[in-house]
């Protein structure tokens, strides 16, 4: 893939609106899905430090399409420019620190795992690939985002 494109400030980084492609791919019956939509990371409607992420958009499965949408919160993490990424209710969904413009994390889920792989590509351009496996999943989901010009919210 390349260099990796060290980020300073994660949450700074990803603050603004992004256009989202996903592809889902069961690797167990070989059937591919796509997702298509926007992910912005705005203010934290409560005032506190850290950003709101909300995707929304379609997402296609064998030939049926149909809307579907997310809500993380990306806190300020451990060390400076790194995050805790949480779930809409709160639970811990993992760390994330692009500092080196690369990184891996785990989240066991049930008895499935999913093992994140996160990719700043440049200041406009980075990538998610999931690898869920278990007794009951066998899939691999690749995400890019790409800003959308002129949409980002101001530093934080």
């Amino acid at each position: 893939m390349g260099a990796y494109w060290p980020v300073q400030d994660v949450l700074a980084h990803l603050a603004g609106r992004w256009r989202v492609e996903r592809t889902v791919r069961d690797l167990a019956s070989g059937q591919d899905g796509h997702f298509s939509g926007t992910t912005v990371f705005s203010p934290l409607e409560d005032g506190g430090d850290g950003l709101l992420h909300h995707e929304s958009g379609l997402f296609v499965w064998q030939g049926a399409s149909r809307p579907a949408e997310r809500t993380l919160w990306f806190l300020p993490g451990d060390r400076p420019g790194t995050s805790h990424v949480r779930f809409a209710d709160g639970r811990p969904f993992h760390d994330l620190d692009l500092t080196t413009g690369h990184h891996v994390a785990d989240h066991p889920c049930a008895a499935d795992l999913y093992r994140g792989e996160f990719t700043a590509l440049d200041q406009d351009r980075w990538r998610t690939v999931w690898r869920v496996g278990g007794p009951a999943k066998d899939l691999v989901l690749t995400t890019d985002y790409a800003r959308e010009p002129g949409t980002s919210v101001p530093p934080l």
